[in-house]
This record gives structure tokens, C-alpha cells and sequence, in this order.
């Protein structure tokens, strides 16, 4: 697959399937995840079923289209840089049909379990593999072909927000429990009969922050997906962010300081293909600052290759910010140069947003029963209160709209799971061993699992 031939009708084909499955991963991470919001109003008796849904899928909508690109990019920034550049199906073909058949085969696979599964551990998973099978396919270290820093940034998000959500919702159900005295708050409910007053608005102001705050956080996730498809197919439009067009080619003294630092310090370890790719956009600026390149006009095959080159460069750069051994002003200088190439490629059209909030919102709508009865009735011990629902995702909705806001893929799933766990804990009700102990084996489960089967997968097709 890496040997198609630049626009092709096969390289085309692959790429729209490409796009297809970023879509349908979209769709059932809607799905799979929507439990987490829905599952208190649903079984506090706050909304119905049908109408829990609709509301967290709007909510979720809303979330993705008012969401940044923090996230989105921090995932992408996991893929080597060879393979985010868009040469005409090589390698966005084999990449994206390795990350997304992994994904999507474990998604489905725990959530036929009726287990909360996070969809951030799978296309994260998937993502490392990917750079492990690219470094595999290149004969190169590990050391060198992944990005340790940013995985190692990325994993510690995902172990630590749980935890928090653990704790933070125990402390809150207990603070909670000295402030309010309500006894409604305390109490499962009765039959059929939602909760009084003001606590069912609560819980139900509570799955719209959990829903809104899970579009934010996950819609930027595909958001960045769904663009690596994009570019694939239409490198002449996409590969370059049109708003951002006047940053390139770059300045001589800019391109300058770029090469100098990467020069200086390749020998800790820096890749050198940041170095030349650093070298090239050099010689563009200098040609452009002549009379003769000042007229001149990049066509498509130059955009594709400025990408690559502004992606090479980003990774040494980001590299050069993390060696203790480079004095802090050289530090500070590489961050500075690195922010400001980055909005070059980092950017999404409103339609990707869109296109993310409408699968996203779509797949709220569908399959979350399985879910909902894990987290309702089988954690605790004792039937799910409104006191317990609400501290769960009112703690859940701030650590995940923090993440989504400061560049931190989180997993929806695991902090809710959590959140009513230690909620639980907190009202001394206990949980179910039994089905947490399912619960922690996915998650210790997920990376190792999703990890071997995409490095593996993108190998056999790049063959």
C-alpha cells in the first residue's frame, strides 16, 4: 500500500474508505460513551431513555463545535511525521485503515461486554502502534520513531484523571452530605417517580455538562483524525491552513534560527529529517526573497511537500524543548519558533467540526443500554441516588472540560466509571468487585492489546 500510484482511482478508493471509517469511529465512540452522561438521569428516574439521549446528543453537538484543537492535535502529534504528511495515499492509507480497524474492532468488542471502555485508550493505543509499525517499516530505533515525550504526556492524562475522579467525587458526595440535608438526595427512587424539584434539575443539568464536556474532548480527537482523511484526499486545498497561508514561505532570519538550533543540537538525539526539512524551507525563503521566487507560485505537489517539511521541523523542535541539556533560552527560543509554525497545519475547516459534531451526536442516539445497566446498577452495591449521580459528573464535567481546554486527551468513560465508584465509596455502600475488576482489566487491557494490533496491522499493509 505504500507503493500506490499518486492519484489513482485506488489511492482515491482507499482514502474515501479511510475517511468512511474516521466517521463511523466518530459514530460509535458516540454510542459507546454516551452511558456515561445518561446513565444517572436514566436510572434516578430524572428524564426517560429517549429523552436523556436526545439531549446529550445535542449537548455533545454543541460541545464539538465550541471545542479548540488542543486535543486534537496532541493526538495527532503522537504519529511520526513521515506518515502526517499527505502523499497521496502513502502512508495515510495503511495508517488510517490500521487505526481505525484496531479501534473499532475493540470498541465494539467491549461494549458487546457491556463494559465502559474508554475510546481515548483505543485510538491512542492504535496511534503508538502505528509509530512503532512506521518505525518497523523504516528499520528505525523505537528510541527515534516515537515520540516517548508526548506518549508519556499523553498516558499520564489518562492514568491520573481517573484517579481524580475517584477521589473527587467521594470528597464531593461527602461535602455534599454535610451541606444538603435533603433526604431526596440520598434515597434511589421510588417506582417510576422522578425525583422532586430541584434535584432532578440538577441531575439533569449535570448529564448536559457531562455530554457538552465530552464533545469538547472527544470531538477534537476526530476532529484531528478526520484530517489527516482529508488531506489525503484533497492535499491541494487542506494541506496548508488558507488563514495562516502568509506564514510560508518563511522568513530568512526565521528559517535561519530554525536550522542553526536543530544544527547545534542533532547530536542529542535529534531527528535528521527536521534537519533537512529545515534546510529546504531555508532555500524557499531565500528564493522567494529574490525577484525571480517572488513571482513564482507553489503548485499541489509543493504544498504536500511544505507540510511534510513543517511537520519535520515542529517534531525537532518540540524534541530540541524537552533535552535538559540545551540551555533554557534555546529552549524558550525552539517553543517560540515551534508556536509560531504551527497554526501552518494545525487548523480544521468548519465542515470537519461539523462533519465530527453530526457522527458524534448521531451515535449518542443509539446502542447505550448495555452501558447504562453497568453503570446503574452493577458498581455499587446499592441502587444509584441522586446525591451519587450528580457528584460523579459534576467532578467528571470539570476534569474533563480542564482537559479539553489545556491540550489533555482524557477518557470520558474512565472518570465517570470512577466518579461513581468513589461516590459510592463515599456513601460507604461499596462496589461490586466483580464487574470493577472487568472494568480495570480493559483498561490495563486496552493499550497493550490495541498497541500490538496496530503496529502489526499497519506492517502487513505497508508490505
Amino acid at each position: 500500500m505504500l507503493h500506490f500510484t499518486p492519484d489513482s482511482p485506488a489511492s482515491l478508493i482507499a482514502l474515501l474508505l479511510c475517511g468512511l471509517l474516521v466517521c463511523v469511529f466518530e459514530f460509535v465512540n458516540g454510542f459507546h460513551d454516551t452511558a456515561n452522561a445518561v446513565a444517572t438521569v436514566i436510572y434516578t428516574r430524572s428524564l426517560r431513555a429517549g429523552t436523556a439521549v436526545v439531549l446529550s446528543g445535542a449537548m455533545n453537538f454543541l460541545g464539538v463545535l465550541m471545542g479548540g484543537l488542543s486535543v486534537a492535535y496532541a493526538m495527532v502529534e503522537l504519529l511520526p511525521p513521515d506518515v502526517l504528511s499527505p502523499p497521496d495515499g502513502t502512508p495515510a492509507v495503511p495508517m488510517l485503515l490500521s487505526l481505525f480497524g484496531t479501534a473499532l474492532v475493540w470498541n465494539v468488542l467491549t461494549w458487546r461486554a457491556g463494559i465502559p471502555n474508554s475510546s481515548s485508550h483505543c485510538v491512542i493505543g492504535a496511534i503508538v502502534g502505528v509509530a512503532i509499525g512506521d518505525a518497523l517499516v523504516h528499520a528505525r530505533s523505537l528510541r527515534d520513531g516515537v515520540d516517548w515525550h508526548q506518549v508519556t504526556k499523553v498516558l499520564e492524562a489518562l492514568a491520573v484523571s481517573p484517579l481524580l475522579g475517584l477521589v473527587g467525587a467521594a470528597l464531593f458526595y461527602l461535602a455534599l452530605r454535610a451541606v444538603v440535608k435533603d433526604p431526596a438526595l440520598y434515597q434511589p427512587p421510588k417506582g417510576h417517580e422522578p425525583p422532586r424539584g430541584w434535584v432532578r434539575w440538577l441531575l439533569v443539568a449535570t448529564c448536559s455538562g457531562v455530554s457538552f464536556s465530552h464533545g469538547n474532548n472527544d470531538g477534537q480527537k476526530s476532529i484531528g483524525l478526520i484530517m489527516l482523511a482529508v488531506v489525503g484526499l484533497m492535499p491541494a486545498l487542506y494541506a496548508l491552513n488558507p488563514q495562516e497561508a502568509h506564514r510560508l514561505p518563511l522568513s530568512v532570519p526565521q528559517a535561519t534560527q530554525i536550522e542553526n538550533l536543530l544544527n547545534q543540537y542533532d547530536h542529542n538525539g535529534l531527528r535528521a529529517d527536521a534537519l533537512a526539512a529545515a534546510t529546504r524551507l531555508k532555500a524557499e525563503g531565500e528564493a522567494a526573497a529574490s525577484p525571480a521566487g517572488a513571482a513564482s507560485q507553489a503548485g499541489p505537489r509543493a504544498v504536500v511537500a511544505q507540510r511534510a517539511d513543517v511537520f519535520e521541523v515542529l517534531a525537532g523542535l518540540k524534541q530540541l524543548e524537552h533535552v535538559s541539556t540545551v540551555p533554557g533560552a534555546e529552549r524558550a527560543q525552539a517553543k517560540k519558533l515551534r508556536q509560531g509554525l504551527q497554526p501552518v497545519v494545525e487548523f480544521a475547516p468548519w465542515w470537519v467540526r461539523l462533519l465530527s459534531a453530526v457522527c458524534l451526536s448521531l451515535g449518542t442516539m443509539i446502542g447505550y443500554k448495555r452501558i447504562v445497566r453497568t453503570l446503574g446498577e452493577k458498581i455499587g452495591r446499592t441502587h444509584l441516588t441522586p446525591a451519587q449521580g450528580a457528584s460523579a459528573e459534576l467532578v467528571g464535567t470539570g476534569l474533563i472540560l480542564t482537559a479539553g481546554y489545556t491540550g489533555l486527551p482524557v477518557s470520558t468513560t474512565h472518570i465517570i466509571t470512577a466518579g461513581i465508584a468513589g461516590s459510592m465509596l463515599g456513601a460507604g455502600s461499596g462496589v461490586q468487585g466483580g464487574i470493577v475488576g472487568r472494568i480495570a482489566l480493559a483498561w490495563i487491557a486496552t493499550l497493550p492489546v490495541t498497541i500490538v494490533m496496530a503496529a502489526g496491522l499497519f506492517y502487513l499493509l505497508s508490505l
